[in-house]
Order: structure tokens, then C-alpha cells, then sequence
């Protein structure tokens, strides 16, 4: 019986998280036309902070619970899931142009940010340790990198006025209030889906390595790939990709970023080396496929399947 409610509260979550990512859509959208904004900017912005929501409370909740192994899974596995699975879903339903701002600069902060983070966290594979601790000091780091990250935003919005064509469909209290509504519809919703697959998954016995590289990643990335998908069925293709560079970078530098800075250095022992390659490969990938196509294509999209079919068959048996 008690399965069977889980599964009941699985299905209502799912059913939160699309009417939220469309609630959320609708009204960033419509806010981008009324402050004649590019839908990229919001989407590396609100949009990408917003549904990188569940991940934080996730990590204030691990490291505050001394389970801190939790929140660098959840924060890898996102960073994976997030190009691997969405991106590659979401270019095989409709490609995703990508713009030269986007090559030269969004893309490769997010390498830089990438390889700083993993840089960090490798004491034990670069010897400068027995196990690998994220310190406090690494926290500040991470999270004056997301800052200079935002300046470069809101001096490129400045900068470059572009031409926003297009009316709001809503009113800038009605858009605000659409976000807010979707946001906390996809907090919910991923909610109830990561604890009642994580009760199910428990039930069975499986390790928390395993839970947290797979069912606690797939369910706080539930918002992102729901509006990645209705997005690009909406042909919104600035808004996803802005909201998977957004969320990544949000993910590093604030989501471990600030529960780290509060509560101390925290090691993490059952994150891998292949866990590490991973991140920093799907990164680079991203960043080779936009550089040289100028557009994530269907091709681009199989392949980021492909290797997140690989990744996640290697830590099921590794």
C-alpha cells in the first residue's frame, strides 16, 4: 500500500512540473518582450536560477545532514544530465541554433568553471591529499568566479542593445506572477518525485551512490528537462539553452558554493575519477559541437544520448 501511494505521489509530482515549466515559460517569455531583453540573458538568469532551486535545497540538506557525498553527486550528475539527456532531447525535437556571444563567451565560462571545480575537488588524483575536501576557501573562489559571471551579464546587456521584436503576451506583474507560480510548482513537483522514487528505490536496496548519481539527479533536473522539452516544442531555443548554461554554472558556484562557505570544508569520498572526465568531457563536448556547427543538431543530440547511456550503464556496474 505504501508503494502504491509513492507511486500515486510520483505521477501528481510529474503532473505539477509540466503545468509548472509552462506556467514558467509563458511568463519569462512575456517578461523578456516587456524589458525588450534577450530570451538568452533571462534564461541564463532567472529562468536557470529558478529551476536550479531543488539542487540547493538538496545540498543545504546533505551537507547540514553530514551527508555531503549527496550534494557533489547531485551537483555532477546535474551538470551531466543537464547536457547529455536535456540538450540532447531537446535538439533532437527541433536543433538549437546557437549565437556567437554564446560561443565566444557563455560557453567557455562554463568550461573554465568546470575544469576550476573539478580542479579543486581532486586533491587525492593531483596528491595533495588522502581524500578530496572542498574547503571554505574553494567556496569562495567558485562563487567570486559566478559573480564576475553576472557582471559580464549585465555589462553585455548594457552593451548590446539587440533587437527584441514581438509584443508581452502578459502584463510584468502577470509574467512575474506566472514565474512564480511555475517555480514553485516544479519545486514541488520534483519534490514528491525524488522522495517517493528515492522511498522506492530504498526499498530495494539500492546504495546512495547510486541514488544520488541517478534518482536524486534525475529528479532535481525534473524542471529543467520538462522546460527544456516543452520549450523547444515552442521553438524557445535561447530560453533552453540559457537555462542549461545558467543552471550548471548556478550549480557549481551556488549551489555548493554557499552551503560550503556556511558550514566548512567538506570531503567527499565516493565521487570517481570517471564521475570527474565525465563533467569536464560533456563541457568540452558542448563547447567543440557549438564551435564548429554553430548549431546543436539532431547529430549532436544522438550522440549526448549515446554517451549519457554509456555513463550512467558504467556506474550502474562500476
Amino acid at each position: 500500500m505504501i508503494i502504491f501511494t509513492q507511486c500515486v505521489l510520483v505521477f501528481i509530482g510529474f503532473f505539477l512540473l509540466c503545468k509548472g515549466a509552462d506556467l514558467l515559460i509563458d511568463g519569462a517569455s512575456s517578461l523578456a518582450l516587456s524589458f525588450k531583453l534577450p530570451k538568452l540573458l533571462i534564461g541564463l538568469t532567472i529562468v536557470a536560477f529558478g529551476t536550479s532551486l531543488p539542487e540547493l535545497a538538496v545540498a543545504f540538506k546533505s551537507i547540514y545532514s553530514g551527508v555531503p557525498d549527496i550534494a557533489f553527486g547531485n551537483t555532477i550528475g546535474s551538470g551531466i544530465m543537464n547536457i547529455l539527456l536535456i540538450l540532447g532531447l531537446a535538439s533532437i525535437i527541433r536543433p538549437i541554433k546557437v549565437k556567437e556571444q554564446t560561443i565566444y563567451a557563455e560557453l567557455p565560462i562554463l568550461l573554465l568553471i568546470t575544469l576550476t571545480f573539478t580542479t579543486l575537488l581532486c586533491d587525492v588524483f593531483l596528491g595533495n591529499g588522502k581524500i578530496n575536501v572542498f574547503s571554505r576557501s574553494d567556496a569562495i573562489v567558485v562563487i567570486l568566479v559566478f559573480f564576475v559571471f553576472i557582471n559580464y551579464l549585465l555589462r553585455q546587456s548594457v552593451r548590446k542593445k539587440e533587437k527584441v521584436r514581438g509584443k508581452p503576451e502578459y502584463r510584468i506583474f502577470t509574467s512575474f506572477l506566472l514565474m512564480a507560480i511555475g517555480l514553485i510548482s516544479l519545486i514541488v513537483g520534483s519534490d514528491l518525485v525524488v522522495d517517493s522514487v528515492e522511498y522506492i528505490a530504498r526499498d530495494f536496496g539500492i546504495s546512495d551512490r547510486i541514488i544520488s548519481l541517478t534518482v536524486v539527479t534525475f529528479g532535481t533536473s525534473l524542471p529543467e528537462i520538462i522546460t527544456a522539452i516543452i520549450g523547444s516544442r515552442r521553438n524557445e531555443q535561447e530560453l533552453i539553452l540559457g537555462n542549461i548554461l545558467g543552471s550548471n554554472i548556478f550549480n557549481i558556484c551556488i549551489v555548493l558554493g554557499i552551503p560550503i562557505l556556511l558550514f566548512g570544508n567538506v570531503s567527499n569520498v565516493t565521487i570517481n575519477l570517471l564521475d570527474i572526465v565525465m563533467d569536464i568531457l560533456t563541457a568540452f563536448l558542448l563547447f567543440i559541437f557549438c564551435y564548429f556547427d554553430r548549431v546543436i543538431s539532431k547529430i549532436n543530440g544522438l550522440i549526448f544520448l549515446f554517451l549519457f547511456l554509456v555513463y550512467y550503464t558504467l556506474i550502474l556496474i562500476i
